[in-house]
């Protein structure tokens, strides 16, 4: 109901995130796949807007960041392109993954330029409003150099140094995923070195273990003629990815009449981790039992992309606000003098409560992505049968099909929530 209010406005992109995620996770794939469908449609529309107007983000100078669309991150563009594909890997539309997984490849690339392209475009907004408001722009950088400041800035954003990604603007899942894919639906020795390269590059961002060791061995045979085994590729979603909160930072009153300005603070925003998850899975066969390991942290992914945007966020930020409590400080001056001391109250009141209204920080985020993605591979059993099993005593049989490859997707949100399995059978 939220993702259908929200279109048209600046929340609609992720609203239809949410609502495509949980539609997934609620099996209903066909309106997962329609809701990101919309989410990409949205996704482009942004992109190629952004490459012809800077307007919105001029405007939020006088407002706040919040009032700007949510136009969506690069991992959210990645895992977009991500989920696409294994919902049509679940709906058996397997040659339709194709695209959408060489489309997760091609934005893990553009990432690095789209990043670019933000600072230097961020650079030279402040640089214009520093010319046009060069006393507010003073402002900002007597409120940054402020002890007090200094200190709750680190208060907030000190915890964001332990959150790092294994590497730059890529997802190991997405990774990952490519490999298996175009090992298992190779048709030629193209696809099988794409196949190759994908797991020697998770191994890379991931580290060394003996699952993606075993898989980047049987692509390699693969790669020299050999027929690969069939094999049993399980992808565990774990927790809930980081969600962003806030604090108010209260400015230092050396803004001109700030006496006569009853509120002068800025709203940030914070990254909060979700510290509950469930990990690792235990995968038992007649052949034995493996146990899952770390493919991706969505907590360094997401915190590295927070890091990267927080410069500009608290520059605006602070340009809004010091552009404001100026044009307060005058209302307030001239209503004190036109009307008396009766009048001065109620506009310091007034204004008082719009800049509460406007000092808002954005804090949208795709909340329903796990925590970490985990994973593990092994020989399909003969027999077919495994034993997922959780540590919190939760079990689920699954039947594989002997002698074919599968990928068996299991999602946790939180300890207290089923698992949720599902396998999909490759021809």
């Amino acid at each position: 109901r939220k993702a259908e209010k929200a279109q048209g406005g600046k929340d609609a992109l992720v609203y239809r995130l949410e609502q495509a995620m949980a539609l997934r996770a609620s099996g209903k794939i066909a309106e997962s796949q329609a809701a990101f469908e919309q989410a990409d449609e949205l996704i482009q529309r942004f992109d190629d807007r952004a490459k012809t107007s800077v307007s919105r983000e001029t405007g939020a100078l006088l407002s706040n960041q919040a009032n700007l669309p949510y136009t969506g991150r690069d991992y959210d563009r990645i895992l977009v392109s991500t989920y696409k594909a294994l919902n049509h890997l679940q709906s058996g539309q397997f040659d339709k993954a194709r695209p959408e997984l060489i489309r997760a490849y091609q934005r893990q690339q553009d990432a690095v330029e789209n990043n670019r392209r933000r600072i230097e475009r961020e650079r030279k907004e402040i640089e214009e409003a520093a010319a046009s408001k060069a006393d507010e722009h003073q402002s900002v950088l007597k409120a940054q150099a402020d002890p007090q400041v200094d200190g709750l800035m680190k208060k907030n954003y000190g915890p964001l140094d332990s959150l790092k990604a294994s590497a730059d603007y890529a997802n190991p899942f997405t990774v990952y995923l490519d490999g298996v894919y175009f090992l298992s639906f190779s048709t030629g020795a193209s696809d099988l070195e794409r196949a190759r390269k994908s797991f020697e590059r998770v191994q890379a961002m991931s580290g060394a273990n003996r699952h993606i060791a075993a898989d980047l061995a049987v692509a390699e045979k693969a790669a020299n003629g050999e027929r690969p085994p069939p094999r049993t590729y399980v992808i565990y979603e774990t927790g809930l990815a980081p969600h962003r909160g806030k604090f108010r930072l209260d400015l230092p009153l050396f803004i001109v009449g700030a006496n006569r300005v009853p509120y002068v603070g800025a709203a940030l925003p914070t990254l909060e981790v979700n510290p509950d998850r469930l990990a690792p899975l235990t995968l038992t066969t007649s052949a034995g039992s493996e146990t899952t390991v770390t493919l991706a942290s969505m907590d360094g992914i997401i915190g590295q992309a927070f890091r990267d945007e927080l410069p500009g966020i608290v520059t605006k930020t602070l340009m809004s606000t010091t552009i404001k409590a100026p044009a307060a400080y005058f209302v307030n001056k001239t209503a004190e003098e036109q009307g008396g001391s009766v009048a001065g109250l109620v506009s310091m009141l007034a204004t008082a409560a719009t800049q509460a209204a406007v000092n808002i920080a954005d804090t949208r985020t795709w909340t329903t992505l796990p925590k970490e993605y985990q994973f593990c591979s092994m020989p399909t059993p003969a027999d077919g049968k495994l034993m997922v099993a959780a540590p919190n005593g939760q079990q689920a049989e699954v039947a594989l099909a002997p002698g074919s490859t599968s990928l068996l997707l299991v999602r946790s949100v939180s300890p207290l929530s089923p698992l949720v399995v599902t396998t999909i059978r490759f021809p």
